[in-house]
């Protein structure tokens, strides 16, 4: 994804608003205009910077503590039958339950601030990430066991040398699902029970009847998702390259 590409893209869309906009002749506390918008996020710029820098942080955090349990997960249940046997359809299990109703009981086990977020956020991202990491060290062509249990290896080695390596771009797609995810979980949090985040200043707008500033708040979510997508996609291509560079 090029930056020209969203450039283009973010046109399209403003184009296509202003569009709807001037077809229905909405009110603007229905459907407020692309400039009117822009005047609400620039008048609340220190409001919506000061909940955008919170969300960003628990989005962060909650994207670097999935992303090492689901490595460390993926990778104990690559290297035990039996911990794939039983904790692997657990995982499957717990995916049909829908994690957005866990946010009242996480809010109340973590309290109103930003641990609440964080763990909505693991929860969220912590199975595409094990998922995609675990099918990657499974499916790895079985000459390379074959060859390094022929030579004697053990299964760490193995592990480490082979198995993780040939994995990482899978890893790499997990990454860039969990990085589209993460930002759903901060928020549904901040719906939830919060005092700042962009989730609650959404809902403050929304309940002072500032359209406006509610749109102004998502589009910067959607921007803060489209950031953390891109650094992450640079960093899952960093991550193939160095495997076609292991296996070559």
């Amino acid at each position: 994804m090029r930056a020209r590409d969203i450039l283009f893209a973010v046109m399209v869309g403003l184009a296509g608003w202003q569009t709807v906009v001037y077809l229905t002749d909405a009110p603007h506390f229905i459907l407020p205009s692309p400039w009117r918008v822009a005047q609400a996020a620039y008048n609340s710029r220190l409001v919506i910077a000061q909940n955008a820098w919170v969300t960003a942080v628990e989005v962060l955090l909650g994207l670097v503590l999935g992303a090492v349990l689901g490595f460390a997960a993926a990778i104990q249940l690559a290297l035990s039958k039996t911990a794939e046997r039983l904790i692997l359809p657990i995982l499957v299990f717990t995916q049909a339950v829908p994690v957005f109703a866990l946010a009242p009981l996480l809010t109340l086990w973590f309290g109103y601030g930003m641990g609440s977020k964080i763990v909505m956020t693991v929860l969220i991202i912590f199975f595409p990430i094990t998922s995609a990491f675990h099918d990657g060290l499974t499916r790895i062509d079985h000459g390379y066991r074959d060859l390094c249990v022929s030579m004697g290896a053990r299964k760490y080695y193995v592990m480490r040398h082979v198995l993780i390596p040939n994995a990482l771009p899978s890893l790499g797609s997990g990454l860039k699902l969990a990085a589209v995810y993460a930002p759903i979980g901060a928020v549904i949090g901040e719906w939830v029970g919060a005092s700042k985040g962009l989730g609650y200043l959404m809902l403050l707008a929304n309940g002072r009847a500032k359209i406006d500033l509610m749109f102004a708040s998502l589009i910067v979510l959607a921007c803060l998702t489209v950031a953390l997508h891109l650094v992450v996609g640079r960093l899952a291509d960093r991550m193939s390259q160095y495997a076609s560079g292991s296996s070559s």
